[in-house]
């Protein structure tokens, strides 16, 4: 048998559980994913914790199958927005279907990406597979994408704005950071403030009732 340790007892009042849920929905359904970003600095600190609390999302065998690279330099954040652009173009120009473009036309997106070098920082996902030092992972996307998700509501507590870009492909993530070969670019986080005149599109979520089914 593997060692174990107790687990921990994070039980509440009924009363005080619902009150807490509420309050964090409540809080995450002001969240929005900004593109105009201002040049204020982001507190000492506020984002390798926010990295700590990606670091527990669950993991396919707990193989923890992510790497987290923050990258604050001007210079690799120009190389990472020229890389990047080159990439949207050919998407925007090329690759894209007339649907997809259709279905981006109210997000109002286009092959600029001026948050690459705008915000104060940049989280750069990677995936980590088999390699030297890593073990093979196992349900790698799906894992990582949890952490992700624990990463962007971590920084939204801090009263930060974020967004997520996933350029494709995403092999010059690798390159210009200088990343081994195991590890596979997931998501760009661009984090910051947002700027004073900044705006975000009349989107509406879907209510409860139609993504939650009981059975």
């Amino acid at each position: 048998m593997p060692e174990s340790v107790p687990a921990p007892q994070l039980s509440l009042p009924d009363d005080e559980a619902r009150a807490r849920v509420s309050a964090f929905a409540d809080d995450l359904a002001r969240r929005r994913t900004v593109r105009d970003f201002s040049s204020r600095p982001v507190a000492e600190g506020v984002l390798e914790d926010a990295v700590r609390a990606a670091a527990t999302a669950p993991s396919g065998a707990h193989v923890q199958p992510w790497r987290f690279v923050l990258v604050t330099d001007p210079v690799v954040r120009r190389r990472l927005r020229e890389a990047a652009e080159a990439e949207e173009r050919e998407f925007y120009e090329r690759r894209a279907s007339e649907e997809w473009l259709d279905a981006l036309a109210p997000l109002g997106t286009d092959a600029s990406k001026p948050f690459l070098t705008d915000a104060a920082a940049l989280v750069v996902v990677f995936e980590v597979h088999a390699g030297p030092g890593s073990p093979k992972p196992y349900y790698v996307k799906e894992s990582c994408g949890i952490a992700v998700g624990f990463l962007l509501a971590a920084l939204h507590q801090a009263g930060l704005a974020t967004l997520t870009h996933t350029p494709s492909p995403m092999r010059f993530l690798a390159e210009v950071l200088g990343r081994p070969p195991e590890e596979r670019g997931f998501v760009v986080v661009a984090v910051g403030h947002p700027a004073e005149d900044a705006r975000v599109p009349a989107l509406e979520r879907k209510p409860l009732d139609e993504v939650l089914v009981r059975v």
